[in-house]
């Protein structure tokens, strides 16, 4: 997915409130378990350590974290997590943790999530990004398929969408293979806007 401006996002997107509150427990996918992320993950996440694996119950790969989710990604989560309290668990961040088999232990492969709760239109914005040695699985298209239609079980949703590159055409095809259609373009250059419609797949 495209780099997103945290510090401009957050001037963009609404906190969590009453009224927006998010069913935030796992989700089950056919390769994955999606951990909704809570300020202690974040706060253990930036610190480095043991104590992330723990509250995962996985393995963390060198190459966590992946794509453009980094450190300021992940303090912008924090600090909205912080803000919004309880309500805010499960509009942000989110863990794609593979269970062991006979290939590997529980890993922790990707992240996903929304950039924060409904807006007063009822839209909500998911991203995803798989760490490299766990890409090309389709663990992105389960991730981006299992979140835009759990938003759409949520009081207050009426449509999710979702931004990539033009010139991203791995990204394009995860966002169709979910359920997503291209809209239009995205409000920064050179992307197009998506739309999920479950009534395509």
């Amino acid at each position: 997915m495209r780099a997103r401006p945290w510090r401009a996002l957050s001037r963009r997107i609404r906190r969590a409130e009453r009224g927006a509150d998010m069913i935030a427990t796992e989700l089950r996918t056919t390769h994955l378990r999606l951990v909704p992320a809570r300020a202690e993950h974040l706060r253990a996440e930036l610190a480095g350590g043991e104590t992330f694996s723990e509250l995962l119950r996985a393995q963390v790969p060198p190459s966590w974290p992946p794509g453009q989710y980094d450190e300021d990604a992940q303090r912008y989560f924090l600090g909205c997590l912080e803000s919004a309290g309880q309500t805010g668990t499960g509009w942000y961040g989110w863990y794609a943790v593979r269970p062991a088999d006979g290939l590997a232990p529980c890993t922790l492969v990707a992240c996903g999530g929304y950039f924060g709760p409904p807006t007063g239109e009822g839209v909500v914005e998911i991203g995803y990004s798989v760490c490299p040695e766990w890409q090309r699985r389709g663990y992105a298209t389960e991730i981006a398929s299992a979140l835009a239609a759990h938003a759409c079980r949520s009081p207050g949703v009426t449509t999710v969408i979702a931004h990539t590159d033009i010139d991203n055409p791995g990204s394009v095809a995860v966002l169709e293979r979910a359920g997503f259609v291209r809209v239009g373009v995205g409000p920064e250059p050179d992307t197009i806007r998506f739309e999920y419609d479950p009534m395509g797949l």
